[in-house]
């Protein structure tokens, strides 16, 4: 049951029930790559152009909050490098306790399911529920369907994620995007949670907005998207964009217009 203290706080990182969230913890996965050198430039920006919050780990907590012009901050709780032995087998950053000190309004945590780590995470998601409950705390789930043998864009292997985000006892749960509405629209339906996507790898501004409007159409509540924002070579016009359609329900051309960006044909 939601308490009117983890109400309180998911209006901080969303609007209406719609979510913009910006992740920028790619500086412990991939290291200090562009947009997050500078972060403290970049999180001005995403926040001025329509981001809802943005999300960090808990070591960057000192650079965001006097960028963030009053938006909200998640404090994400584990990690993987990409040069390490696998990048599924995501360990433990932080603990709720710890990111309220860090002053956040959420905490996130990633699973991988249907891969080899995903009994311990499990388990540490389930024990983050109940930690964050406590303290009113919404739990963002980052919830993807990764490991040997298990497509990530298939409609049912998304469903189930997502699914087992509600199980365990999140607020808001973010995945993979199958491609199209029609099928992202299972995904939606397995869950009441609000759904969110990830943004992937940054691909045109086109891509990306189009790839928003299919999954507001298909019923999903925004996106929680890093790369294709954070290193976009203007991080406040696409953030704005992509606010566009899911804030102001605009199409990709309307969007892509209101925000400056050229229209690609």
């Amino acid at each position: 049951m939601t308490t009117t203290g983890t109400q309180a706080r998911l209006d901080r990182i969303g609007t209406d029930g719609s979510y913009v969230i910006v992740p920028m913890d790619h500086g412990i996965t991939m290291g200090a790559v562009q947009g997050l050198k500078r972060i403290e430039s970049t999180i001005d920006a995403i926040t001025r152009g329509g981001a809802d919050a943005v999300l960090t780990q808990k070591g960057i907590a000192p650079r965001v909050h006097e960028n963030k012009n009053g938006k909200g901050y998640i404090v994400h709780l584990n990690a993987s490098t990409t040069i390490g032995p696998d990048e599924n087998d995501k360990r433990l950053t932080g603990t709720v306790e710890e990111a309220i000190r860090a002053g956040a309004d959420a905490v996130s945590f990633h699973i991988n399911v249907g891969s080899d780590h995903e009994p311990n995470q499990i388990s540490q998601l389930a024990e983050i529920t109940d930690d964050a409950s406590r303290f009113g705390l919404p739990v963002l789930a980052m919830a993807y369907a990764r490991g040997p043998g298990v497509d990530s864009t298939d409609p049912e292997s998304l469903g189930h994620a997502v699914r087992l985000a509600e199980e365990l006892g999140a607020d808001v749960v973010k995945t993979g995007y199958s491609g199209d509405a029609d099928s992202f629209q299972h995904v939606v339906q397995s869950t009441r949670l609000p759904v969110v996507i990830a943004g992937g790898s940054k691909g045109t501004d086109r891509e990306t907005v189009e790839m928003v409007r299919g999954v507001m159409d298909a019923g999903g509540a925004g996106v929680s998207m890093g790369r294709s924002i954070f290193q976009h070579e203007n991080p406040e016009a696409i953030t704005r964009a992509v606010a566009g359609v899911i804030h102001d329900d605009l199409s990709a051309d309307e969007a892509l217009e209101r925000a400056g960006l050229a229209l690609e044909a």
